[in-house]
């Protein structure tokens, strides 16, 4: 049985129910975008659910973390009044909440990319929602070459694509004119302010940094009520601005105030923790695990580092690196939306207009900064034939193959065959 359904009038996709119910029922494949805070991750879901979807199989929902499958599962069932796991559920690695009442299943890329090799033309599915497109993870970039092969046998399955940051011809393209529809405005604006660090970004010590990031926490506390969001490259960094917000004197005396993290690796109790807020003003501390789908109740300020931890394969060293580097304008923005959802909202960047200009629009996808061999025996492993053939949305370079196979023969991993 549907639960009744409701809106929220306020979000912006609301007002676009009607053409996204169209454009599903007749095309294989839609693309939506829009700005963070537009209501996609969990109300497009609900217009799938009034629409009938689900009957001839699941809708199947992908996020590209675990965190974000819990919280948005739990979100959306929430909005539709019913139980967590009945209805409305979730399977993440070492968690599943999924019964056979469920009719929106939230997963993580990674589950239905493997779901592929038991169930290859994802019989299980009348429905999929590819959330997040925009983040070009490997477990995307496969899921989105595997589509494109799997929709023209399954004529019948609606593909959803959503992202809030995407290139969205890049993507019509690649499924062949698929039409986009572009969600545009978020709840409430947002006062960008540059602060950069000394004067020359690459001369701060790490003192100074930690430093302009407390003067900023404590700007944006003196401004009025509401949470700090802080974006941090990993968990060390995160550990470090606690220890420094704690030295600090809250900006008005005698203010409550609680300094939680927030990263992938934490229990999912000390995650919940975050979506559970009190009485205190809160200063969370996350790494870019809070920049898309993972919305953190209450945020009306954010401090953007600009930085994030990114994976780079080297073909000198024929290593994976994790190195942190400065995110792209893209992830910039997302950053900033984050704060605009509640009222008004103020994100400081702890770097200068001219460098957030330098910095490319849009994060390297995966696939180019990762290791080929890696890639290479992912796509044996789940039948998807040879790299070099597959449908990927940014084929790797040729040059990038032939090291990958190099390596893999070299180890002994592949034959001729």
């Amino acid at each position: 049985m549907t639960p009744s359904i409701a809106y929220d009038p306020a979000l912006p996709i609301s007002a676009r129910r009607e053409e996204i119910r169209r454009a599903v029922e007749r095309h294989p494949v839609v693309i939506v975008c829009g700005e963070t805070g537009s209501g996609k991750t969990t109300q497009i879901p609900k217009i799938l659910l009034e629409m009938g979807r689900g009957a001839g199989g699941l809708i199947g929902h992908t996020q590209p973390r675990r965190i974000a499958a819990r919280s948005v599962a739990a979100r959306i069932a929430e909005e539709l009044k019913v139980e967590l796991g009945d209805l409305v559920g979730y399977k993440v690695r070492f968690n599943d909440r999924v019964r056979a009442s469920t009719v929106l299943k939230l997963m993580t890329d990674g589950i239905l990319l493997a779901e592929t090799q038991g169930d290859p033309q994802l019989r299980a599915y009348d429905t999929l929602v590819i959330d997040e497109a925009h983040e070009r993870s490997l477990n995307i970039d496969f899921l989105l070459g595997y589509l494109k092969q799997l929709s023209p046998q399954r004529p019948e399955l609606r593909i959803v694509i959503t992202s809030a940051t995407i290139d969205a011809e890049k993507f019509a393209r690649h499924f062949g004119g698929a039409p986009v529809i572009e969600v545009s405005g978020r709840l409430y604006p947002v006062d960008v302010r540059y602060r950069p660090v000394g004067g020359d970004a690459e001369d701060t010590t790490r003192d100074e940094e930690e430093q302009a990031l407390a003067d900023a926490v404590q700007e944006l506390c003196r401004e009025g009520p509401g949470d700090v969001l802080v974006f941090l490259p990993g968990e060390r960094e995160i550990r470090d601005a606690a220890e420094v917000l704690r030295r600090r004197p809250p900006a008005r005396p005698g203010e409550a105030r609680e300094i939680l993290p927030l990263y992938a690796r934490l229990s999912a109790a000390e995650q919940d923790r975050v979506f559970r807020p009190g009485g205190a003003r809160r200063i969370v501390l996350a790494t870019n695990v809070a920049e898309t789908s993972l919305t953190v109740p209450r945020v009306r300020y954010v401090v953007d580092t600009g930085q994030a931890r990114l994976k780079r394969y080297s073909y000198r060293n024929k290593g994976e690196m994790l190195r942190v580097e400065n995110i792209s304008q893209a992830a910039a923005q997302q950053r900033a939306g984050r704060c605009g959802r509640v009222a008004d909202g103020v994100c400081i960047r702890l770097y200068s207009e001219e460098e957030f200009a330098a910095r490319p629009a849009y994060t390297d996808p995966e696939l180019l900064r990762s290791s080929l061999a890696a890639v290479i025996l992912r796509a044996l492993s789940l039948g998807l034939g040879k790299v070099e053939e597959f449908p990927f949305l940014d084929a790797p370079a040729p040059r990038a193959i032939a090291d990958g196979y190099a390596l893999l023969a070299e180890l002994g991993a592949v034959d001729e065959k």
